[in-house]
This record gives C-alpha cells, sequence and structure tokens, in this order.
C-alpha cells in the first residue's frame, strides 16, 4: 500500500470521457487523489491516469459497471486500499438508448440500459457512498436539464434523471449529523465529443440561440460547478439541484 497523505480522495464514476474527464483533470490540480471509474475503454482510461500523473498528481482507474454492486464495492474498495479512504464521491456516469424515440416504440432493451446505468447505478454509488464517505465528504450526483425541458424522444432517460435528483436530494437529509452534503448537478447542452458527433454545426448553432448567454456550456463550465461544490466554499449547499445551463430552463 502506499503511503497515505493529507490529501481528499475522490471516486469519480464515469470520469474518463467528456464532463467526466473534465471533472477529474480539474480536481487533480486542485490536489485531490482520484480513483477513476470507467466501464468500456481502458485506453482511454490509461490516457487520462497517465496525463494527470505527469502533472504530479496521483490517479488510478478501475475499471467499474455502476449497475453492478460487485463493481462499485470495488471501486471504493481500491480508493481505500490506495489511498486510504474516500472523502469525494462523484456518480456522472451515464447512457443513452440506442435508438431514441417516443414511450410507444421503446424497446425494453433500450430501457433496461437506461435504467441500468443512470438509475440503478447512480443508486448504487449513492449507497456505497452513504457508507463509505468520510465525514465531511462531499457526493455529486449528474441529472440533466433535459429532464426539465422534456426533451422529446428520452422520456426514460429524463425519468431517471429526475429519480436521481429525489435520490440525492433524499440522500442529504438521510445523511444528518455527518457534515456530508449530497447535490446534483443539472448540465444543459455541453460540447462533449458525443453531442459534437451527433449534431451538426446547424444543430449547434440553433440550440446555443435558445441559450440566454449565447452559447452551449463547456466541459470546463460543468466542472467549475462540481469543483466549487466539493470544495471548502461549497459546504453550505446540500440536497439542492445546481442546474449548470446558461440559463436555458
Amino acid at each position: 500500500m502506499t503511503a497515505i497523505r493529507e490529501s481528499k480522495v475522490a471516486v469519480v464514476a464515469g470520469g474518463t470521457r467528456g464532463i467526466g474527464a473534465q471533472i477529474c483533470r480539474r480536481l487533480a490540480a486542485d490536489g485531490v487523489d482520484l480513483v477513476i471509474g470507467f466501464a468500456h475503454d481502458p485506453v482511454a482510461a490509461d490516457k487520462l491516469v497517465g496525463e494527470i500523473t505527469e502533472t504530479g498528481a496521483r490517479a488510478i482507474a478501475v475499471r467499474a459497471d455502476i449497475g453492478r454492486t460487485a463493481d462499485v464495492d470495488r471501486l471504493f474498495a481500491e480508493a481505500e486500499e490506495f489511498f486510504g479512504g474516500v472523502d469525494i464521491v462523484i456518480s456522472c456516469a451515464g447512457a443513452h438508448a440506442r435508438r431514441r424515440g417516443p414511450i410507444a416504440v421503446t424497446e425494453d432493451a433500450d430501457f433496461d440500459r437506461v435504467v441500468d446505468v443512470n438509475l440503478r447505478g447512480t443508486f448504487t454509488m449513492l449507497r456505497a457512498a452513504a457508507a463509505k464517505v468520510r465525514a465531511g465528504g462531499r457526493i455529486v450526483t449528474f441529472s440533466s436539464s433535459a429532464a426539465a425541458l422534456g426533451v422529446p424522444g428520452q422520456a426514460v432517460y429524463n425519468a431517471c434523471k429526475v429519480a436521481v435528483e429525489s435520490l440525492t436530494h433524499q440522500l442529504a437529509k438521510e445523511l444528518a449529523g455527518k457534515e456530508i452534503t449530497a447535490n446534483s448537478v443539472s448540465p444543459g447542452p455541453t460540447a462533449t465529443e458525443l453531442l459534437l458527433a451527433s449534431r451538426s454545426a446547424d444543430d449547434i448553432a440553433a440550440i446555443a440561440k435558445q441559450v440566454p448567454l449565447g452559447r452551449i456550456g463547456q466541459t470546463e463550465d460543468i466542472a467549475d460547478v462540481v469543483a466549487w461544490l466539493v470544495g471548502a466554499r461549497g459546504g453550505w449547499i446540500n440536497g439542492q439541484v445546481v442546474r449548470a445551463n446558461g440559463g436555458l430552463v
């Protein structure tokens, strides 16, 4: 086991791409040790760990499907083994249906995929966090402004995100007396590889026109919100949904 130092330790599920990867970079820059959970792409995970450790920060990657209790248990066990405990938990892994559409044509396989990652996965992470996060810790889940907007074609996804908000609020109440906060971040359209690959330039421009600040979000915008929530200055925010969407909703 490596020597334990006086720094915070964060478990970040879904931390190797897009918003999750940017959160990891930001927390590493703030001196946080990282356990980065990933489900499918070890190459991306190793690349991010290498990028972070080159700066002098500490990070490991752990393969974990957050819909599986055993995988989540392993994620937290690795955090305790390598860094001595857990202070911050961020659950930002997510999944959309392979084929989006109205409820009437939503297939069982797509329902299961979306619920397993977005709802069951978040629940499994919260359950472990409730037992493992040290006093004074921070828990952050991810909702989506798509739920508040009622974005067509993704009813199951939207429903899961509403449930995530409810679970997070409930956990904040249940952790009373432990000095642990639990909040949910709700991004709007954000310039991730996934969004940019699935939309034309005209589509992106049209979305940006709907945002009062005149642009879609950047991953840095969301990482800044998370870093504030888990930092010393965010300690009085608890049980809330923070909508980071430039005023879209």
